[in-house]
């Protein structure tokens, strides 16, 4: 793709710091830096050497000196979009800031739309849209793990397997059309052991990577963890554990939490949403009331539920109301105060539910570690763990394979069926081409625009 226009845009976050970064990209970056820049001595500069930071200042049409900056040219196609790329370091301040913006923009450069730099490195390939959407993702990565997941698609691992399941199909599809050409029937008997072997192949394929797709979106967007009980048994004691702060007020009074208490946590790398509620029991007061409901809304889209038990009580009528309307939901139960003498029965429990079962104590922080283990065994076990390379952390990649595996399984049994060959090509095509949509070899320039419009400014 070769593009006539220049774009320009602030590549930092807008605001006061230290430095800014403007860039530009396109084929008339180099032209505006001369036109607009001066060195140290004061002097034009007519040549600019490739990767070479230089120092000066930006001077406006009336020669008036707007601010004293570095500025580096790169050139193509060894660039971030494979054009001309100009980026100048000035101050960060508003007012530097746009100037610099305004002056580009009088020289002949476009504003940037959102996402437009990355949208050219896609457009002029550089980076396929999978490895495109990688970028933003780790952007906005919130744990050490969501950024690894994202570093590893931006490296292609995501898209060298769907490479290589779209270049099986294309060749199926090759070696199907043989049966079109010469049609006798030995050549297509010949052919239909190793087709049916290959679709098979490349629908487990789809499936390991949809085995993925649950982990993946928990490394992303964080595991949503809901700590709930009667009051005053240690629930925003947890809280406070986890957080490794006192984020919530903890009384002897019970009901003292009345709405919830929201933070974000990274335990062993996994982001973790976590969430004190609101003791559940039955009360006149009507504020109390509502936090109660909003802890029992909560918990229908909790991924994992920690219910604390007063060790040092009994099972009581309320403790088993909680577990019964729990249900099959991923709970951990966590026998707290277990530093007090012990009066409840664990066997009672475990005639309740098969959910596992920790003591703890928040005095003396028994039992914490071992609640981190299962929040992170969680998300990782069985699996290759934060290092896998191929994750699926986004929706429409899930989607696209979901599609792409259902069209295997109906070649699949359209083969069962003896259809014929040429027949069983559609839905081999429609596979190949739902996994296209992935690295965006498949998708129409509306959708590209659409994507590509939810980066961010500079990007």
């Amino acid at each position: 793709m070769i593009t006539e226009d220049t774009i320009v845009a602030l590549a930092t976050p807008p605001g006061e710091g230290g430095i800014a970064v403007i860039r530009l990209s396109g084929p008339e970056s180099l032209q505006i830096a001369k036109n607009i820049f001066v060195n140290g001595k004061g002097e034009k500069q007519e040549q600019f050497k490739n990767r070479y930071l230089q120092y000066g200042y930006i001077l406006d049409k009336a020669q008036n000196m707007v601010d004293e900056v570095l500025i580096v040219f790169m050139q193509a196609p060894k660039t971030y979009t494979r054009e001309d790329i100009v980026e100048i370091h000035c101050h960060g301040g508003m007012i530097p800031v746009q100037k610099i913006i305004d002056i580009s923009l009088e020289e002949g450069a476009r504003l940037a739309q959102p996402g437009e730099f990355t949208k050219r490195a896609f457009l002029n390939g550089r980076v396929d849209l999978s490895q495109a959407e990688a970028v933003m993702d780790l952007i906005s990565s919130k744990s050490n793990d969501a950024a690894r997941a994202s570093l590893n698609q931006m490296e292609g691992s995501l898209s060298r397997k769907i490479k290589a399941l779209r270049d099986n199909l294309l060749d199926l599809m090759a070696r199907i059309e043989v049966t079109v050409d010469y049609p006798e029937e030995d050549i297509e008997e010949m052919l239909r052991g190793p087709i049916e072997e290959r679709l098979e192949k490349a629908s487990n394929a789809c499936l390991q990577l949809l085995e993925t797709a649950h982990q993946g979106r928990l490394v992303r967007e964080g595991l949503k963890v809901v700590i709930i009980g009667k009051p005053n048994v240690g629930k925003s004691s947890l809280l406070n554990a986890l957080v490794r702060e006192n984020r919530a007020i903890v009384t002897d009074i019970p009901g003292t939490t009345r709405d919830v208490i929201e933070d974000y946590i990274s335990i062993k790398g996994v982001l973790v949403r976590i969430l004190d509620t609101a003791g559940i029991r039955e009360t006149m007061d009507q504020v109390e009331k509502i936090g109660v409901e909003k802890s029992r809304e909560l918990t229908r889209d909790a991924d994992l539920i920690l219910l604390l038990l007063d060790a040092s009580n009994s099972l009581e009528k309320e403790d088993k109301e909680i577990l019964q309307w729990l249900g099959d939901k991923r709970v951990l139960i966590l026998l707290n105060k277990a530093d007090k003498p012990s009066v409840i029965e664990e066997e009672e429990i475990r005639g309740l539910t098969d959910n596992s079962i920790i003591w703890t104590s928040m005095i003396e922080g028994s039992g914490l570690e071992e609640v981190e283990n299962y929040i992170y065994n969680m998300v990782y076990s069985g699996s290759d763990g934060p290092r896998n390379p191929a994750m699926i952390t986004n929706t429409r990649h899930k989607e696209a394979l979901i599609r792409g595996h259902k069209h295997l399984e109906e070649a699949s049994n359209a083969m069962d069926a003896y259809m014929p060959l040429d027949i069983i090509t559609i839905d081999i095509r429609d596979a190949w081409e739902a996994l296209g949509e992935i690295t965006g070899e498949s998708l129409t320039e509306n959708l590209i625009d659409k994507i590509f419009m939810e980066f961010c400014l500079g990007k």
